[in-house]
């Protein structure tokens, strides 16, 4: 474990990788910095309030205003002087107010271009080989959602040098960097990096590029890395993107060119009911069993001719329905609950697959 300017760096089972956290050793005050932690909220912190995993809201910290929520008013003045992490008592519920880390930053943060999110943004980081130290350039800076991550991952030694084609976009993100207490760690630039190049030589330890027409970056960005070779990743969402940019990096020298899709899917856990097996009748079955065969097949008719009647009623209400879901109560989808019945908890696959997002391109130069 190595300690530097109140971080703390410990390496993973990859000695290229490196996981960092960072703590604050004293109670002083310090500005908001998304690149590392502090114990109060002030006035100027952007903060995360939490009123659920689907429903997040970042909020600059301003004396006299109020933030409205499914919950009731919260006024900023009660926030201020809280703990980070703390509850907060609202006239109808609850939220909780939390440190602004990248990966909150990336759900909520207010879009200005299509942006990668943590699926993406995990693989691009461990194959850019990113550690506390490396020098990295990207291109475009878009709403920086990537920007965030890297910053965290490379302070804090390292640099950022983000490029953005469109004026306003930068202008955005540098004034978001310096707010978030990242300006020490990240250069902005507006620049059209495919007609005028990155204007760097020998700095970078790595590039990402999320360009239209990545290939007429390329040459720039070799330029750009390292002598001692580095680490190139593009971002495409078509495939003859993909093709053309591969030819220009083997053209280029590049080695290991390689492409990869990370698609997300989620599992629903659900209980499942084994009833018992019926195997059939082991005799000849008497006159007691076929009465109790034809009660149980008339029971489960009027159940089941009652539920349909009910379904077609058109009465939608939230009681109706928590009622439905419960009749008949001794059966299930997919037989009778007995007491000797087993039940096991399983994950089940959605039925729709969420969609293609994007090609990552990455390549390997190696010492000249």
């Amino acid at each position: 474990m190595v300690c530097y300017q109140n971080y703390f760096y410990l390496p993973s089972y990859n000695s290229s990788i490196f996981h960092t956290c960072s703590f604050i050793l004293n109670s002083k005050a310090i500005n908001m910095s998304f690149a590392r932690y502090k114990k109060k909220i002030e006035e100027g912190d952007t903060i995360i309030l939490y009123l659920g995993y689907e429903n997040m809201h970042a909020v600059t910290m301003k004396r006299g205003q109020t933030f409205q929520t499914k919950y009731g008013a919260m006024r900023h003045a009660d926030v201020i002087g809280m703990d980070y992490g703390s509850k907060v008592q609202c006239p109808k519920g609850y939220l909780y107010v939390l440190q602004p880390t990248p990966d909150l930053w990336t759900q909520n943060l207010p879009h200005r271009t299509q942006i990668l999110y943590a699926t993406d943004i995990s693989i691009v980081t461990m194959q850019l080989d990113l550690k506390p130290g490396s020098v990295v350039v990207e291109s475009g800076t878009g709403s920086g959602s990537l920007s965030h991550s890297i910053i965290r991952t490379i302070a804090p030694t390292g640099h950022l040098h983000t490029f953005e084609f469109h004026q306003q976009r930068a202008e955005k993100a540098r004034e978001e960097f310096w707010e978030h207490g990242l300006k020490e760690y990240v250069t902005v630039a507006h620049r059209d990096v495919c007609q005028d190049g990155f204007d760097l030589e020998n700095i970078a330890d790595a590039v990402f590029l999320d360009l239209p027409r990545p290939w007429e970056a390329m040459s720039s960005a070799k330029t750009a890395m390292k002598v001692t070779g580095g680490r190139l990743c593009s971002f495409s969402p078509c495939i003859e993107q993909v093709q053309r940019s591969c030819e220009y990096l083997r053209d280029l020298g590049f080695e290991e060119v390689t492409t990869m899709e990370c698609l997300l899917r989620n599992f629903d856990v659900r209980t499942v009911n084994l009833p018992i097996v019926d195997m059939g009748p082991t005799g000849h079955p008497s006159k007691e069993d076929t009465s109790q065969n034809t009660d149980l097949k008339q029971e489960v008719t009027e159940q089941t001719t009652s539920q349909v009647k009910k379904l077609k009623s058109g009465n939608r209400d939230s009681t109706s329905q928590r009622e439905l879901k419960n009749v008949p109560p001794c059966f299930d989808l997919i037989g009778k609950k007995e007491s000797e019945s087993f039940f096991f908890k399983t994950g089940i696959t959605p039925t729709n697959m969420p969609g293609h997002t994007g090609f990552l391109t990455f390549a390997t130069l190696y010492p000249s």
